[in-house]
């Protein structure tokens, strides 16, 4: 913020002000958040909230006499409070000028390169011209704004200044401080990270070496197991084929003991049926018997055959004769 001044001299030639410095403006430089902003009583449309500007064909014009709807409230305090912190958090983050030294206090100047006199009243002035034909348009000057103000001179002792060695020695045994705390710090971090690492890897080993212990318990009872239903399979086979041997010495025994009653009763019964032959017997039975049949069968159609020809024979020349006979008549 500037600051403007009236001064004049005394009678023994020293600066004195007439008047106490005011600031030019009354506001802040920077737009300040909503939770800071004052609320008053516009005197100008232009600035009034309830004046719609640009298209109102799909607006919705709240009245100024309508209820607040809690949402939007809860929503513009939520972003004042946000708009709180993040101002508090620029004002800590922003770099300052360190503290004035005891008896000394701050003071803000202009460090523009043209000086210039502040004011709240801006000067105006009306100038009429005449103007000729179009000339060519020259380069425009650089513009350098006209002095105005008075010059006041600040006579400065020896020792006044901003003595830098002995300011800036806090502030280099802080960064020292801070660098070696922060070095030793990494440093501890560096050990205990490796320390770490190390009772890691013993663990790792160790985890491995019970690992490989439990694999080999493992394959040894595994190993057991298959010798074990190995040799229970072995007696179930004993066992099975002991059994298979009994039942064929008793089912022998068996049959033995009633074969020995059964060959003869069925030879017996065999032969009552017709089962036992003579070989002749049955040859002349099945094979010359039938033959013989035979030959006489066809014999005899012979025969009958013969028969009935000489019978027809006959009796065509009977009915020849009887033919002959009548037409002899």
């Amino acid at each position: 913020m500037a600051f403007v001044s009236h001064s004049q001299r005394d009678p023994n030639g020293n600066y004195i002000f007439s008047s106490r410095p005011r600031p030019v403006e009354n506001r802040s430089k920077y737009r300040e958040p909503p939770s800071e902003q004052t609320h008053s009583t516009y005197g100008n449309i232009m600035y009034d909230r309830r004046v719609v500007r640009g298209n109102t064909y799909a607006q919705h014009i709240i009245p100024t006499t309508a209820q607040p709807d809690p949402v939007e409230v809860q929503r513009q305090q939520e972003i004042r409070r946000r708009a709180a912190a993040r101002k508090q958090a620029r004002e800590q983050l922003r770099t300052r000028t360190p503290e004035a030294l005891q008896g000394r206090k701050h003071i803000d100047i202009q460090t523009e390169h043209y000086l210039e006199e502040l004011s709240d009243v801006i000067v105006a002035k009306d100038i009429e011209c005449q103007t000729d034909a179009f000339l060519d348009k020259p380069a425009t000057p650089l513009f350098i704004p006209a002095k105005s103000g008075k010059d006041v001179e600040t006579q400065i002792e020896e020792g006044e200044l901003f003595d830098f060695d002995r300011e800036v020695q806090p502030v280099l045994e802080v960064l020292v401080g801070k660098t070696i705390e922060q070095s030793l710090l990494e440093v501890m971090e560096d050990e205990e990270l490796a320390c770490l690492r190390a009772q890691q890897r013993a663990f790792e080993e160790l985890r491995n070496n019970e690992l490989a212990e439990v694999m080999r318990l493992q394959e040894q009872e595994r190993r057991h197991s298959e010798e074990k239903e190995r040799r229970i399979a072995q007696q179930k086979e004993v066992l099975k084929k002991e059994k298979e041997i009994a039942e064929k010495i008793a089912s022998r025994a068996y049959t033995q003991q009633y074969l020995s009653d059964l060959l003869p009763a069925v030879f017996t019964s065999l032969r009552s049926h017709g089962y036992f032959y003579d070989p002749v017997e049955k040859d002349i039975e099945t094979n010359f018997i039938p033959w013989l049949m035979a030959e006489v069968n066809n014999s005899l159609e012979k025969r009958n055959t013969a028969r009935h020809l000489l019978d027809n024979i006959i009796h065509e020349a009977v009915q020849k004769r009887m033919e002959m006979f009548k037409e002899t008549q």
